[in-house]
């Protein structure tokens, strides 16, 4: 009898077969700033052409941009940047303390010397040149960071760090890759396995029987008078949340939302906006006069609840369901905790809204007047209001499909109190980070991910952190609109000086001096205008939308030094400034 014959192997590289696992993940971008120690990296996955690599001028706005594609998919795409080895990696950081406390799914992956250069256990700082434990630096902000070691375990690992990124409460994760190991030869057959892998993202989440728990949340808001659901971040990224808002408020149900939570609340019938320290006076009222606070993916921090977490929601009791259980009963002590993801609460009570719960329309209708008479400009007195800014792109942009980025600031807090979402538009904010610098790189992963007109609203200090990024704007040709609120200061810390130090302004503001952004839009071959007149700015604004390419528009607005309303500290958040009594 013959023997039979061996079973033929080819080999293929390493770096190669990354490329291949991340297209079969769904990675269909990535952005990275080239470097010696990731060069066969890139130079694959652009090789194999499945994945698009962008490369931007800064490892930080790689990482923004990266947070951008989860952000703009609702998480069913992870993102992906890459950073060579030493600064290269150190840069990722900040993008990837963003997504950890956001809880976006995003794979890094870093460059590291050669294996044999690395100083291992020796009691020395460095042993190749740039040289860096990033896996060590990055542990506390990642849900799995980890050095290869050996080229067999380089795509079993990389698989691994991909299903970790995207289980129960998604983050980002970062594998650091020796450049010899990038470079090895693997037997084909290591990629078998993606022959039986899902081609779509899916959330591996637990299943619990949460019925008696939510039944209970049914059975209270029956007996409340004046309940009230506060959407949080946790809450939005979910299949179930556009439908169960639509429902509730088809059914007259109030509801508030978290700086996050009110990135995809629609400006629907009993929705009142953002709640905390720059939030509509609507939204803080209805907190504090509620009987009933459903709390729904929120972790409730000190600029929702103030500092006096005793008087926040002062009447109410309060529910609690999250999908982190060390979220729950943390911060604000809740009545009854149930730890669980909101698609599971949204799913069961569907069935019970218009049908066995009862109606609140006493409730809403004071909060709607509470609305009509609060909800207004108060910026009268400015050159240029902001909440004038706000209500004319959701005019302009009425019903049309737009993402909004934006920065941290003052600019920030003015979109998130005055912008009003329709359809499908999306605002994205840095939120438990509020990194200045997220919005210009963090809006080309938007545009990419959601081929959709982007806008960009960014302060005079936010947008110096990576203005660099507009020159790939510009070179992409994306239709990206970047407004700069130049306010000649660092608005928010300056307002905070003349509350709490007499005015004291040092390295706030600089005696009227800043940059003309239109003058460096138009260096970046960006259309650009400035402007302080409001017919103009929606003009421009108009233009951009009809023709969405690379457009800037810097607004010249000096006296615009702070939000209102505000919440000074120690205030419940029912008396923002400018009081009312």
């Amino acid at each position: 009898m013959l023997a039979p014959l061996p079973i033929l192997r080819f080999m293929m590289k390493a770096s190669d077969a990354v490329a291949h696992v991340l297209a079969a993940n769904n990675v269909t971008y990535g952005f990275e700033l080239i470097g010696g120690m990731i060069a066969h990296l890139v130079d694959s996955i652009n090789l194999i052409g499945k994945t698009k690599l962008v490369s931007l001028h800064h490892e930080q706005a790689a990482a923004f941009a990266a947070g951008g594609i989860a952000r703009a998919t609702n998480n069913n795409q992870i993102g992906l940047a890459l950073g060579t080895t030493g600064p290269g990696a150190t840069n990722l950081v900040t993008g990837i303390a963003d997504c950890w406390l956001d809880s976006y799914p995003c794979i890094f992956l870093t460059g590291q010397v050669n294996t044999n250069e690395l100083k291992g256990d020796r009691a020395i700082r460095q042993q190749g040149f740039q040289e860096l434990d990033i896996v060590n630096i990055v542990k506390s902000i990642t849900k799995f960071a980890y050095q290869i070691q050996k080229k067999e375990e380089l795509i079993p690992k990389l698989q691994e760090a991909i299903n970790i990124a995207k289980s129960g409460r998604p983050g980002p994760v970062l594998l650091d890759i020796p450049m010899d190991l990038q470079r090895a030869e693997l037997a084909d057959d290591v990629l078998d396995y993606l022959l039986s892998i899902p081609t779509t993202l899916k959330q591996e989440i637990p299943v619990h029987n949460h019925q008696d728990d939510f039944e209970l949340v049914i059975s209270k808001l029956n007996q409340a008078n004046q309940p009230l659901f506060l959407i949080g971040g946790g809450a939005i990224c979910t299949k179930e949340f556009s439908d169960w808002q639509q429902l509730i408020s088809k059914c007259g149900f109030p509801h508030v939302a978290s700086l996050k939570g009110s990135e995809k609340c629609q400006a629907l019938s009993g929705y009142y906006g953002m709640i905390g320290s720059y939030g509509t006076r609507t939204a803080n009222y209805a907190i504090q006069n509620c009987d009933l606070l459903v709390v729904l993916g929120s972790r409730m921090d000190v600029r929702q609840t103030g500092a006096n977490i005793d008087d926040f929601a002062r009447k109410a009791e309060i529910i609690q369901i999250d999908i982190d259980a060390e979220q729950l009963n943390n911060r604000v002590k809740t009545e009854h905790s149930i730890c669980s993801n909101c698609d599971d609460f949204y799913r069961y009570s569907k069935k019970f809204f218009c049908e066995r719960i009862k109606s609140v329309s006493a409730w809403k209708e004071a909060l709607d007047q509470h609305w009509q008479s609060n909800f207004i400009d108060e910026y009268s007195d400015l050159s240029i209001s902001p909440f004038d800014l706000c209500r004319s792109l959701n005019t302009v942009f009425r019903d049309r499909d737009v993402h909004y980025v934006a920065d941290v600031g003052n600019n920030q807090m003015w979109a998130a109190h005055s912008i009003s979402l329709t359809g499908k538009q999306v605002m994205h904010h840095s939120g438990g980070l509020g990194a200045m610098g997220f919005a210009i790189p963090t809006a080309i992963g938007v545009s990419y991910a959601s081929q959709l007109p982007v806008v960009v609203l960014t302060g005079d200090g936010g947008a110096q952190l990576n203005i660099q990024e507009l020159d790939i704007i510009a070179r992409e040709n994306l239709p990206i609109l970047t407004i700069v609120f130049n306010n000649d200061s660092l608005g928010m810390v300056r307002s905070f000086q003349e509350m709490y130090f007499d005015g004291r302004d040092e390295s706030t503001y600089w005696n009227g001096y800043s940059s003309s952004f239109c003058r460096v839009g138009k260096a970046y071959n960006i259309a650009s205008s400035s402007t302080s007149d409001i017919d103009e700015f929606t003009v421009l604004v108009e233009k951009f939308l009809n023709q969405p390419t690379p457009m800037l528009i810097e607004i010249l607005m000096s006296d615009a030094r702070e939000c209102r309303p505000r919440l000074a500290f120690g205030n419940p958040i029912d008396k923002q400034f400018p009081i009312k009594e």
